[in-house]
């Protein structure tokens, strides 16, 4: 693609690596046959090419973003599915996290949309003041058709009534920062505990750990870590992203000078895609380049590590059949498509592939709140396929899948469990049966 930016618009490093993303592409329309949005749409200002377009023209003009390149840019998920299809290695990630903070910084939303998006920033990577929004959104549940017809903002908040669980699960009894390997030490790691999902599953990191520690891996969760950015970032809130980002990179590396890192955990996908681009947030930061980087090269999915460990089943799991949905920012954002599968076969499960496996749930992060109605559909296209593969668990690496496709589920009348991979691995090995498979 040719470009026709002015020297002196070539001054940064953030315009210089998207100018060379977008001199990448070749038109060739590949990335729009496995575009959700484009799927659903049939809008070509709605597929990864035509988003391109729109980019390309509002960073050549130097002009503040249009609402219509707003709402385009907007509607896409992030999902990365075009970067796994693209023969060109268009790297889409970089160039759209670009034009989000160019919008966020040159385009004046309407207030609704303002109030819902400060919202989300404000609660969302805060686990106290999540718990007690969920807590409160559970009250205001009985009122959803009341707040639906709200102007502006109804069909936001309503969403987010129903994405609410009908109720929370206890949290940690205890609170420890060390849990000390069994037997001889083989490894030690950092977890990140994480903002949402600690509130909406703590049992997903409790049975990371337990399962870590079983096979001789001490397990540290780092004081001062917390949300890894991703939430905000891509909202295009570039300035809060990274100063979570600083806050673990800090917080890993002490452990790492202190006691030392064989590698960081993530139970959560969306945010290991973004803890593993921390080395290229801050290339360009004299302070944080290195320490990013390091960060970075030690980050891990779960089920990486796992794959690690000489794991041994323990327990007769029934030959439950699994629906494994791969989540987005594993297939597409880190590339991790096999190894989880392989745990569950080896943990002793009949694993099934999810028919129409590459396209999105409709989660991605903030994205079935602020883009209800195509969530919606996305989540119901996904549930139709899980359904025909005739599993009765489904199991994922991301809480924002598990609670997207558990709705789905529990709209139908369908008690079809989603569980964590992790969980299923865990018991499999010795742990306890998972909670959400009870009874």
């Amino acid at each position: 693609m040719q470009t026709n930016f002015r020297p002196e618009q070539l001054t940064t490093p953030e315009m210089q690596e998207s100018e060379k993303i977008l001199r990448t592409c070749v038109h060739c329309g590949f990335c729009t046959a496995t575009c959700p949005t484009y799927l659903l749409l049939g809008d070509e200002l709605d597929s990864p090419r035509g988003r391109i377009y729109l980019i390309k023209e509002m960073l050549e003009s130097g002009k503040p973003a249009t609402q219509e390149v707003t709402k385009h840019v907007d509607r896409c998920l992030s999902c990365l599915s075009c970067m796994t299809t693209c023969p060109s290695g268009v790297h889409y990630m970089h160039l759209v996290d670009h034009a989000r903070a160019h919008i966020e910084e040159t385009y004046r939303r309407p207030w609704h949309d303002r109030l819902v998006r400060t919202l989300l920033a404000a609660v969302l990577p805060y686990p106290a003041r999540f718990r007690a929004a969920l807590i409160a959104a559970r009250l205001a549940k009985p009122l959803r058709g009341t707040v639906a017809r709200l102007p502006g903002v109804g069909a936001r908040l309503s969403a987010m009534l129903e994405l609410a669980p009908a109720a929370l699960p206890a949290g940690e009894s205890e609170y420890r920062t060390v849990h000390p390997a069994e037997g001889p030490r083989r490894g030690r790691v950092a977890l990140l505990s994480g903002c949402a999902q600690p509130v909406l599953d703590p049992g997903i990191n409790a049975a990371t750990i337990r399962l870590l520690n079983r096979h001789g891996v001490e397990v540290v969760l780092a004081e001062g870590e917390g949300c890894c950015g991703a939430l905000v970032h891509h909202m295009g809130r570039e300035a809060a992203g990274h100063a979570f980002a600083r806050r673990n990179i800090d917080a890993w590396t002490r452990e790492i000078e202190g006691g030392g890192l064989d590698a960081i955990i993530i139970t959560a996908s969306g945010c290991g895609t973004t803890i593993k681009d921390y080395g290229f947030m801050f290339r360009d930061d004299p302070a944080y380049a290195d320490k990013a980087r390091r960060v970075s090269e030690l980050a891990k999915d779960i089920t990486e590590y796992l794959a690690t460990l000489p794991l041994a089943p323990q327990t007769d799991v029934g030959n439950l059949t699994v629906a494994y949905h791969s989540a987005c920012s594993m297939q597409h954002g880190q590339q991790i498509r096999e190894e989880p599968k392989k745990l569950l076969r080896k943990a002793g499960f009949a694993v099934k592939d999810v028919p129409e496996g590459h396209i999105c749930c409709g989660s991605a992060g903030t994205y079935n709140i602020l883009q209800p109605e195509i969530a919606g559909q996305l989540r119901e296209r996904k549930v139709d396929n899980i359904e025909r593969t005739g599993a009765t668990i489904v199991a994922t690496g991301n809480i924002g899948c598990m609670t997207q496709i558990g709705k789905g589920f529990a709209d139908r009348g369908r008690p079809v469990p989603v569980v964590h991979t992790v969980e299923l691995i865990d018991w499999a090995t010795g742990g306890p049966r998972p909670r959400a498979l009870a009874g």
